[in-house]
């Protein structure tokens, strides 16, 4: 039963303060409003949310109005996976590109950077950085979005990214604990399993998180996969073993637990999303991220009351709820601090994620003698279906900053599906069109897509003059072609690239 210290108007209120939900549109919703007077502590910002830094400004304070140490968090990494600037594409490298140079204050640089973009929005949480090491390059989920393949490495500019943020006065948020980077399975779609054993895991998982506890993170997102050297049964997401024993006993961390978006088919294919977010707090979580599709009143509705019936019940302990809730106050209030106290300065002014998307450009290859180009080229981008961390609408690739650079450049993009129901073939829209003149061919992850790889195959087998320019995972080096490696697919990188291809730098 429940507490007599609580009572169901006070359940309620606890239970609305541990969510923190996105909602659809560029300006305050009615029901979110409302929501937030009557104790929801958080919401979450997404690209559906934004049109420009000025517009989320206004869009904050309107939702601060009804409480001003309301955390607004948003899910922006830089690189691939951006929201701020969805709509162009991210002007900063991700941490794969961050992670190749290597240069921990660049990383800081960049980081403080965002912060300051951020900060200006009214945001005051960034469910970044990515903590996890990518050690599986079969991995659907991580990849790029990773600082790297080396815990040493991904250890030291996750740090350097806390810190980097926090000094401009935005929260960072250390994810996907325990460590998303060995799986194969997409976490949307269905539950991963981390199947190494604990001396495996604290040598290479664990290492980030724990550099990120000592950087002074104070939030930390829990990851939705199974982790049988810890918990045989339950997610991470949904352990107590992992949440409390691993993350607080173990790793000393005080701060404030998220779950990644509980409406993931990792969690809710098997308990549903109000179960799932039920569990998730009697396991630890103090605050439940709502996101992508279920942001709308009538979820939050479903979840406050299936938290409140699960107090009553008996199946969640009021203390517990109180606990999260108490969390969920007292990281709103240091954010407060954190925010008033950050550094303030234009935002992008010194070009820093440019620099820094240049410096992780690595060449290979006969490249003198290919390059700069003199002549429009043709260039080929092969377009992989993408995880949904990445927003679809998010440009990527090396055409329109070619195209500004060398007019009459002409471009396609191939589809895997495309070339396997033969709508489209390789011969017609790549090779033709490039008669005569320079072939580019812009692949992303080629060594994770069979069909890419064949592709890149094929069309520099046609022609041995081709580039090729990766902004994955950079696979094996070709012997005789000419390779540029971005390590992301951000607007910053793709810049990069056509710099690099035509020897002229941006004014």
């Amino acid at each position: 039963m429940a507490s007599s210290k609580h009572s169901g108007g006070e359940l309620r209120r606890l239970a609305l303060s541990v969510l923190q939900p996105g909602f659809v549109g560029t300006e305050a919703p009615d029901w979110v409003l409302r929501a937030i007077g009557d104790g929801l502590g958080s919401v979450v910002l997404f690209s559906r949310n934004i049109v420009s830094v000025e517009q989320v400004a206004r869009l904050t304070a309107r939702l601060r109005a009804e409480n001003p140490e309301l955390i607004v968090a948003i899910d922006e990494e830089a690189g691939d996976v951006t929201r701020i600037e969805s709509a162009t594409g991210s002007t900063r490298p991700g941490n794969f590109a961050l992670g190749t140079v290597d240069d921990t204050e660049l990383t800081e640089a960049v980081a403080a950077d965002l912060g300051r973009q951020l900060r200006s929005a009214g945001v005051s949480l960034d469910y970044a950085p990515s903590a996890d090491v990518n050690s599986n390059p079969d991995n659907p989920i991580i990849g790029v979005r990773s600082f790297g393949t080396d815990p040493d490495v991904v250890s030291r500019h996750t740090a350097a990214w806390i810190r980097g943020l926090q000094s401009s006065g935005v929260a960072a948020c250390a994810k996907h604990f325990p460590g998303h980077g060995d799986v194969a399975v997409d976490s949307h779609h269905d539950l991963p399993a981390y199947g190494a054993g604990r001396d495996e895991i604290a040598a290479q998982a664990l290492p980030p998180f724990r550099a990120a506890v000592a950087a002074g993170v104070r939030a930390v997102m829990s990851g939705h996969l199974l982790v049988p050297a810890y918990d045989p049964d339950l997610p991470a997401t949904l352990s107590r073993r992992i949440l409390q024993d691993l993350l607080r006993d173990e790793l000393g961390f005080d701060g404030l637990i998220v779950s990644d978006a509980i409406e993931m088919g990792a969690v809710t294919a098997r308990h549903g999303i109000d179960g799932a977010t039920v569990k998730a707090v009697a396991a630890g979580v103090d605050a439940v991220c709502v996101g992508g599709e279920s942001a709308e009143e009538a979820t939050v509705d479903l979840l406050v009351k299936g938290l409140v019936a699960a107090v009553t019940a008996g199946e969640l302990s009021a203390e517990r709820l109180a606990e999260a809730a108490g969390r969920v106050r007292e990281f709103a209030d240091w954010t407060a601090g954190l925010r008033a106290a950050g550094s303030t300065g234009e935002t992008a002014g010194d070009g820093i994620g440019h620099i820094a998307a240049r410096r992780a450009v690595r060449v290979a290859g006969a490249v003198r003698d290919a390059l700069p180009l003199t002549a429009a080229p043709h260039v080929v981008e092969l377009a992989p279906v993408t995880n949904m961390a990445i927003g679809k609408e998010t440009p990527w690739g090396v055409a329109d900053p070619l195209r500004e650079r060398l007019p009459g450049t002409t471009s396609v993009r191939v589809r895997g599906g495309e070339l396997e129901r033969g709508t489209v073939a390789l011969e017609s829209c790549a090779l033709e069109p490039a008669a005569g003149r320079p072939l580019v061919i812009v692949a992303r992850d080629a060594a994770r897509h069979a069909w890419m790889d064949r592709a890149v195959t094929g069309l520099t087998s046609a022609r041995p003059d081709a580039i090729v320019v990766e902004m994955g995972l950079p696979g094996a080096i070709t012997a005789g072609a000419v390779q540029i490696f971005t390590h992301g697919a951000s607007a910053a990188s793709g810049t990069a690239a056509a710099e690099i291809l035509t020897g002229t730098p941006s004014r």
